[in-house]
């Protein structure tokens, strides 16, 4: 049996967002996870199914969460950790990362920068790859958020989320499927400046998009996995397109009610919930949102983001 990174999150209602859609809206709280989201289900199933088959060290490729949640990952394992980073990675989550253990190595304008060099070192070394999203190991770990709401026995009329690469949707969907609940919707959410699934969807397959111009860096995958398009087509889900304004919005007026930080990556599904969008309008039973969180988020960054985004955008 594998060992078990992340923790099991609560379902809250939540009574203001309950009142903004006219029908309850439950949320699954993956802010509260150790590392701070969702991705320590993801990259802790990943590290932990390397360590099954006989690695001792990994090496992942992250602006933010998904490094920090593979050295937090690594410590409790036990194992040896090198994550990848952009020049451009914020000194706090070069900090998280470096409080793991795991060597932080600085590489590349990009993403897709840093994921060549950690591939190299994967190679050179014969560590086990963790990738952020393109991994079934990650889907794998992202699929218990659905298995626990099963065992708590809360099926939802819709689940709303964000989407970055695809590896949460890809995890929630493939855990529906294989619950039985395929009449359990998905909005996907992107915010403009990283709609690569909206782009996926167009082209029917994966694509590159152009460059990122979102806030939510977290969310900044040009490229989405191909098997969130494969998703897509076996299962009802729908893309949705959100403003950085409106999902920063979101983030600020989710502590106030909430008392939870969160990055405008997730700030983006909580948005078209807020607004009463017509999709989360239609949804055929009790909204729950997926509150992935973000290790990222400050409150003097929350302000420098009300600051920076245009007050004129609308979600």
């Amino acid at each position: 049996m594998l060992t078990q990174i992340h923790v099991r999150t609560p379902v809250w209602e939540s009574p203001s967002l309950s009142a903004a859609l006219g029908k309850p809206v439950l949320l699954k709280m993956e802010a509260l996870q150790p590392v701070g989201s969702f991705k320590a289900r993801a990259m802790g199933g990943a590290c932990a199914a390397a360590q099954a088959a006989g690695a001792t060290q990994v090496v992942c490729a992250s602006g933010g969460n998904a490094g920090y949640a593979v050295a937090y990952a690594a410590r409790r394992l036990g194992m040896q950790a090198t994550i990848v980073v952009p020049l451009a990675a914020s000194p706090r989550n070069q900090e998280l990362i470096r409080g793991e253990g795991a060597t932080l190595v600085l590489h590349g304008h990009s993403f897709d920068d840093a994921h060549v060099h950690a591939q190299a070192l994967a190679d050179e070394t014969g560590a086990s790859l963790v990738h952020p999203f393109d991994d079934p190991r990650v889907w794998a770990g992202n699929a218990t958020l659905v298995q626990e709401l099963v065992e708590d026995g809360v099926k939802p009329g819709m689940i709303v989320l964000s989407v970055g690469g695809g590896g949460l949707l890809c995890g929630v969907v493939d855990g529906l499927r294989a619950a039985g609940w395929n009449d359990v919707p998905v909005l996907a959410v992107e915010t403009d400046g990283a709609a690569s699934f909206a782009a996926a969807l167009q082209a029917g397959h994966a694509v590159q998009i152009g460059p990122l111009t979102s806030i939510a860096v977290t969310l900044g995958a040009r490229r989405v996995t191909q098997h969130a398009v494969e998703v897509a087509a076996l299962h009802p889900v729908q893309s949705w397109l959100v403003s950085d304004r409106a999902a920063v919005e979101a983030c600020l007026r989710f502590a106030d009610e909430h008392r939870i930080l969160v990055e405008p990556a997730c700030g983006a599904a909580l948005a078209p919930v807020y607004a009463a969008a017509e999709p989360v309008r239609a949804a055929a039973g009790p909204v729950l949102v997926v509150v992935c969180g973000g290790a990222g988020v400050t409150r003097e960054q929350l302000a420098k983001w009300e600051r920076e985004v245009p007050q004129s955008a609308s979600g």
